[in-house]
Parts: structure tokens; sequence; C-alpha cells
């Protein structure tokens, strides 16, 4: 059975950071496309980044482009996001998608893209 399994949300002031995991487990991701979306109170769910499995190419929403960065360990089967210069906006809960096909960039935005998620992580960015 796949599961992912996000870590390291929290509560962090505006002009902090945070690192978020997503560990798999159940079947291997290294060479598929991983994501984060997120979804803030009474909005729908939105495509953060994602890394594409056969060249590794990223891909970034333009509201975190400069500020995030998504990346994969794939010995652990894991995927990352480093998040800098959390405003107000970042405040949502964080989920991460795993996918089995081969996206091309026009797709790998979509969540429809993916096929196993998350329970997703809270953050909250606040003073």
């Amino acid at each position: 059975q796949v599961q992912l399994a996000e870590s390291g949300g929290g509560l962090v002031q505006p002009g902090g950071s945070l690192r978020l995991s997503c560990a798999a487990s159940g079947r291997t991701f290294s060479n598929k496309p991983m994501a984060w979306f997120r979804q803030a109170p009474g909005k729908d769910r939105e495509f953060v980044t994602a890394i594409r499995g056969a060249d590794g190419n990223t891909f970034y929403a333009s509201s975190v482009k400069g500020r995030f960065t998504v990346s994969r360990d794939k010995g652990k089967n894991t995927l990352y996001l480093q998040m800098n210069s959390l405003n107000a906006e970042d405040t949502a809960v964080y989920y991460c998608a795993a996918g089995l096909g081969s996206p091309i960039a026009s797709t790998i935005k979509l969540a429809s893209t993916y096929d196993y998620w998350g329970q997703g992580t809270q953050v909250t960015v606040s003073s």
C-alpha cells in the first residue's frame, strides 16, 4: 500500500522559513513526478511546485518562484520543500502528491496528474 507522509509544518513568523518533507512508502517514486499542492481556507487546492521524474526538471507557481525550492532524495524516497521568505498568503495545508506517468510541462501542474496524495501538513504564517 502506497503512503505519503508529510511532516515539517507549523507556525512561523512572516519572513521565516520552513522545510517540509514527504516520505513515500509502498513503492519507489525516484523516477516519477512528485509535487506539492496547498489549500488555504475557503480556497481551492492549488499547485505549488513539482519535480519531474525523467529529467528532474522543476516547476513552480509564480507566487512562490524564487522563495520555495523543491528537491528529492531518491535513496530515501523522500520529497522536500524548502520555503523561505514566508508571508501570510502562504498559510495553507500543504499536500504531497506522487504520480505514475510522465507528464509534460502543461500537465505536471494539474492535480489530476497525480495518483497518490498525503494527508497534508498545516503551515501557518503569523506574527
